[in-house]
């Protein structure tokens, strides 16, 4: 993998200035109760779009991560005790927010003995109390395969659960080191396994020196998972230091078209593939074409 740096950025990364009396707003309560978002921890690109209409992804659990994943601008190092109160102040924001639809990630916690999964648990509960139609989405780390762990999250109800496969499987440990390609092809099978209600929804990136035919070759595996939905997205470096991975290509807007039609033939419920697409990018409209609304 080449470490020379793409510096010019198509003209189609370019957005409209967002509500910033709406974003402070939201800044404001979410530092006034402490919470995270993985808008600002992963540097979203996204974030003055989604904050400037009222929708944010809460990221639970920290904001220090226990893996080191190349791509990746969330903080890595020995993480805080866990906040017991965190559920509960996620549930009171999407109340004043008055959300219909939520999307709920974390950090990874190796250390824990739960790996978190507890932690999400309580959290959907929460704002199933608190806001009983609005609908969840949880993106889940691979909590290591531990079937148990999945099966507590997925008995919480959560209408969408997600865990991300990143990239292809010839990058996936050069990018994702601590984590394996064919561990969360199997947490997604596993999911769509024992997932009786709702859908199974994955994300990868591209750019970073793939192929078409690896493209290709990633989406078929994750379509023998039986997973519903996929989001594919321009990976962009986070910050300029070594660690991270760097940009290969651009991807033109005709192959991202070329990847959503795949998509399409593979017979996933929602394909979103363009360059700003994130995981939980304009989460909602993903959600209702997966129902058929």
């Amino acid at each position: 993998m080449s470490n020379s740096v793409i510096k010019k950025i198509p003209s189609w990364f370019r957005q409209e200035i967002p509500n910033m009396k709406k974003v402070n707003a939201m800044k404001s309560l979410f530092r006034k109760d402490d919470l995270h978002t993985v808008c600002e921890s992963a540097r979203c690109p996204n974030m003055g779009r989604c904050w400037g209409q009222g929708v944010a992804t809460f990221m639970i659990l920290g904001d220090i991560c226990t893996r080191a994943c190349r791509f990746c601008a969330v903080k890595a190092g020995r993480p805080e005790d866990v906040d017991s109160q965190e559920p509960y102040s996620v549930a009171r924001s999407v109340q004043t927010l008055k959300l219909r639809y939520v999307v709920i990630t974390s950090v990874t916690r190796d250390d824990l003995a739960d790996e978190g999964a507890g932690q999400f648990v309580q959290t959907i509960k929460a704002i199933k109390e608190l806001r009983p139609k609005t609908k969840v989405e949880v993106l889940i780390p691979d909590f290591s395969y531990r079937k148990e762990l999945l099966q507590s999250v997925v008995e919480a109800k959560p209408e969408v659960i997600s865990h991300n496969v990143e990239t292809i499987q010839r990058l996936s440990p050069d990018v994702r080191p601590q984590a394996e390609y064919q561990r969360s092809l199997a947490v997604l099978q596993h999911l769509k396994k024992i997932k009786k209600t709702g859908f199974v929804k994955t994300s990868f990136m591209v750019g970073m020196g793939e192929t078409q035919e690896e493209v290709f070759a990633l989406m078929q595996d994750i379509a023998e998972t039986g997973c519903d939905m996929v989001t594919i997205g321009q990976y962009l470096k986070p910050t300029q230091q070594k660690r991270h991975v760097s940009v290969q290509r651009f991807i033109p807007l005709e192959e991202f078209a070329l990847y959503k039609n795949f998509g399409k033939e593979l017979g996933f419920k929602h394909v979103m593939s363009a360059p700003l697409v994130r995981s939980s990018y304009i989460a909602e409209e993903g959600y209702k074409e997966a129902m058929g609304v």
